[in-house]
């Protein structure tokens, strides 16, 4: 099966640069959005990750990235309502990734394991989790926990990547210009693609500015540089300008 990939802005944030990069560019005001990634092909209505609830913008924050979609406006694009969703692939559970799981009252959700033991009981150093965002699909049933890697349908694939959280799944998706990737961790282009002046310093990669393990997320974002034909990185702002990938 051969999809397209359709990023939908659900959110965004204005922060440190060095949220993204580890170790790198530390105090520069950066803008990333939140997306949601809607897969199109075969008789399933998919989604990657779904957003935050109550999306802000601004001038600053559209200026940087465009304009940012509330869950049922993105979906509009498409034709689609909440109600609509089969299938959604969860990259992470930290809540910008979730926030709007509870509306997709007819979807079954594809998340690691140790997200679902992170989202309950997180480490104190990662405030990121909220377990409330996905309690009504928990008590509906609606979670299928994975333990490895799997394959959801023909041509999506879900892939281990514990760079930035323990759980972290990538989605290989066949595209029609070959394997596209969605990162499983929160980087955007320059960490899979970094300036000179990193290169110069022996880095091959940058891994993201809040993670797991540094030595294992570095070599993480090495072999994902492996797996695909066309790597998107979960954050990267160009995507907010692109209808279709490829």
């Amino acid at each position: 099966m051969i999809y397209k990939i359709h990023p939908i802005v659900m959110g965004a944030k204005i922060f440190d640069k060095g949220m993204m990069t580890y170790q790198h560019d530390y105090g520069k005001p950066f803008v990333i959005p939140i997306f949601s990634w809607y897969i199109e092909g075969g008789d399933k209505n998919i989604l990657i990750d779904t957003g935050e609830f109550a999306p802000r913008s601004s001038t600053e924050i559209e200026k940087a990235i465009g304009k940012v979609y509330t869950f049922e406006e993105g979906l509009a694009k498409y034709g689609l309502k909440p109600e609509d969703i089969d299938i959604v692939l969860h990259t992470h559970l930290h809540n910008d990734h979730c926030e709007n799981d509870s509306k997709c009252i007819n979807a079954r959700f594809y998340v690691h394991e140790k997200e679902l033991e992170q989202i309950h009981n997180p480490h104190a150093l990662d405030f990121r989790y909220n377990e409330d965002f996905i309690s009504e699909v928990e008590n509906n049933e609606q979670i299928i926990a994975l333990k490895e890697d799997a394959e959801i349908l023909p041509g999506i694939k879900m892939i281990q990547a514990p760079a930035h959280t323990p759980g972290g799944m990538s989605i290989l998706i066949d595209t029609e210009k070959g394997k596209a990737l969605i990162t499983g961790f929160c980087v955007i282009e320059e960490n899979l693609n970094p300036p000179p002046k990193i290169l110069g310093m022996g880095m091959e990669v940058i891994p993201p500015g809040t993670l797991v393990n540094s030595y294992e997320a570095y070599d993480i974002l090495l072999k994902t540089k492996e797996l695909a034909d066309i790597l998107i990185p979960l954050h990267e702002p160009k995507y907010a300008f692109i209808e279709t990938i490829p």
